[in-house]
């Protein structure tokens, strides 16, 4: 089998495929993220992952390259990353006590054939309605930080998430049932 490599530095994906029993390297992508609300979230997602995938697969011969990028869509809006408290702050207040979508887009390359498959995976998050007491006192635990949307459902941001309709892994980064789906395109069976 193929050497794999995961493009990200995201310790949840490398924790997420090591659950399913995958042997991997990671290298993180050098491509730097330009994410544009002119874009359709989906084809964004895909393309984000896709250009991840390339920036590594360009350094290797012979290997897979899985990649991923995960955001929130609220209201037509793409909400990315905070990196400061304020921003923290500010995400989960406009998001607090509605719904929002987690989009996921995964690509896969194969560097040896150039063959390549990007898929995007979304699902839809309702967080409860939470008082200002809540969201600083999240925001003080540091957890909201560089996590799409400001929260983390395989963390502390389990308790602000009310429930969610599609896949639980894609909100924590990426979708694993679709993901093992594609990889037996490139002759990788997690089962």
């Amino acid at each position: 089998m193929k050497t794999i490599i995961l493009a990200s530095a995201s310790p949840r994906r490398k924790a997420l495929l090591k659950q399913i029993g995958l042997k991997f390297k990671v290298e993180a992508s050098n491509y730097e993220e330009k994410i544009s609300s002119d874009s359709e979230p989906h084809e964004l997602a895909k393309s984000l992952s896709l250009e991840k995938a390339k920036a590594v697969a360009k350094k290797h011969k012979n290997i897979l390259v899985i990649a991923a990028d995960t955001f929130i869509v609220f209201e037509g809006r793409i909400l990315g990353k905070p990196h400061t408290e304020t921003e923290a702050k500010e995400m989960l207040e406009t998001i607090n006590g509605k719904a929002h979508s987690v989009i996921t887009g995964f690509t896969i390359i194969d560097a040896g054939d150039d063959k390549a498959l990007s898929r995007s995976v979304e699902t839809k998050v309702y967080l409860r309605k939470l008082s200002s007491n809540e969201i600083d006192a999240y925001v003080k635990s540091k957890e909201p930080l560089d996590k799409a949307g400001a929260y983390a459902i395989q963390g502390l941001g389990s308790v602000i998430v009310e429930k969610i309709e599609g896949d639980y892994y894609n909100v924590v980064g990426l979708p694993l049932s679709a993901l093992a789906e594609s990889l037996k395109e490139f002759g990788v069976h997690v089962l």
